[in-house]
């Protein structure tokens, strides 16, 4: 069975930063496109970062500069630090892996950020 576990959401003020972890079982994150996505009250859901399985990294420029995706694989564990956070940063962020078509995702992390 596989699972995805992001922790590390907390309310933080404008300009502080956070580390988001996502803990996978079942599968093996080295071999998946693994991705960041947020969602924000009555927004649908958007991209924030990814990183390939040849180690590439991709960001929209909302976070461009800001948000770092990097992964461990001894730990099966993908991160996303966040700097410079904004309120409207403030969403639920998913944690997902993708590979031939087959995706899986996490429950979510909620990020609030206070101006």
């Amino acid at each position: 069975q596989v699972q995805l576990v992001e922790s590390g959401g907390d309310l933080v003020q404008a300009g502080g930063s956070l580390r988001l972890a996502c803990a996978a079982s079942g599968i093996i994150i080295r071999i998946h496109t693994m991705t960041w996505y947020r969602q924000a009250p009555g927004k649908q859901r958007e991209p924030v970062a990814g990183i390939s399985s040849g180690g590439n990294t991709n960001y929209p420029d909302s976070v461009k500069g800001r948000f770092t995706i990097s992964r461990d694989n001894a730990k099966n564990t993908v991160y996303l630090q966040m700097n410079s956070l904004k309120p409207d940063d403030t969403a639920v962020y998913y944690c997902g892996a993708h590979r031939n078509g087959v995706d899986y995702w996490g429950q979510g992390t909620q990020v609030t950020v206070s101006s």
